[in-house]
């Protein structure tokens, strides 16, 4: 089973929960989507066992053989070509490496392709005294790389069908985050009852149907605020799986690198029930 945590905004608890949630399940593995902001290894401390380039293909076109007919740019849907009198340009950072211009070329050979590096992979394990390991996957974008979802393409394939797949998703509603949720059976979505929380749940509640996902909602924070979050899920049907209150413990322990479910019991038991109430979910 594969299950989404996101969120609507970021700041949420949506890696909290996404940690929390992979350490209290049984041979679970936890990627990590957020290329961008890759954090949730400060919790898990994962040994990293491995570590790869990741990229995209990127068209290199022969000039001297080239006609000029234009058909790579007219296919091209992201605009990343565009035909000259003299010669056709590339855009880098407007191509997303789909190959459509070479497959389009009437010229075998005349356009070829070279990888671009966007980012680096890394693979784990969460070593437990159980010798119930976790496995962990993450990434990081680099510095000035543009494209996002290639890279949560590639920690995606690590996904292993034998285990309990917790994808921690970038915060929001856009691109990155519909790649991640793509091919989930499950989606949380870690919300805060606040104004601001309430419209960004609207937006993420909004994508997920969309997407035809099953859902359901963790309130973080839950005794603060008020009770918009509480209402629209009451009018739009949809199940809180769990509430969190704040914590001057857990908090100072949140800011140590410490998971709620390595400092309590009782959390970890909480966790444990809401990966219970997900499995019905999915069961329905």
């Amino acid at each position: 089973m594969i299950i989404t945590v996101a969120s609507g905004k970021g700041g949420t608890g949506k890696t909290m929960l996404a940690t929390n949630l992979a350490l209290s399940i049984e041979g679970s593995q936890y990627i990590d989507c957020d290329v961008e902001e890759p954090n949730g290894n400060l919790f898990l401390r994962a040994e990293i066992e491995s570590r790869r380039e990741a990229g995209i293909p990127m068209p290199v076109i022969d000039e001297d053989r080239c006609t000029l007919c234009g058909d790579c740019a007219e296919a091209c849907e992201f605009n990343a070509l565009a035909v000259s009198k003299k010669r056709v340009l590339l855009f880098s950072d407007l191509c997303h490496g789909c190959g459509v211009c070479s497959y389009v070329c009437p010229e075998p050979g005349v356009v070829t392709e070279k990888p671009r590096r966007l980012g680096e992979t890394e693979m784990g394990r969460v070593r437990r005294a159980d010798a119930n390991d976790i496995v962990f996957t993450g990434a990081h974008l680099d510095v000035g790389a543009l494209l996002v979802t290639p890279l949560i393409k590639e920690v995606k394939r690590t996904a292993s069908p034998e285990r309990t797949v917790i994808l921690d998703a970038p915060p929001g509603t856009s691109c990155p985050v519909v790649e991640t949720l793509r091919g989930s059976d499950y989606c949380l979505l870690v919300t805060e009852p606040t104004p601001f929380g309430l419209n960004d749940l609207r937006l993420a509640v909004a994508v997920v149907r969309e997407l035809g996902i099953r859902f359901g909602v963790v309130v973080n924070q839950s005794d603060s605020g008020d009770d918009g979050v509480a209402a629209f899920c009451r009018q739009e049907a949809i199940p809180v799986l769990m509430e969190i209150p704040f914590s001057h413990e857990l908090a100072v322990a949140y800011s140590k690198g410490i998971a709620i479910a390595e400092q309590d019991s009782h959390y970890r038991a909480r966790f444990e029930r809401l990966f219970q109430d997900i499995r019905a979910e999915v069961g329905r």
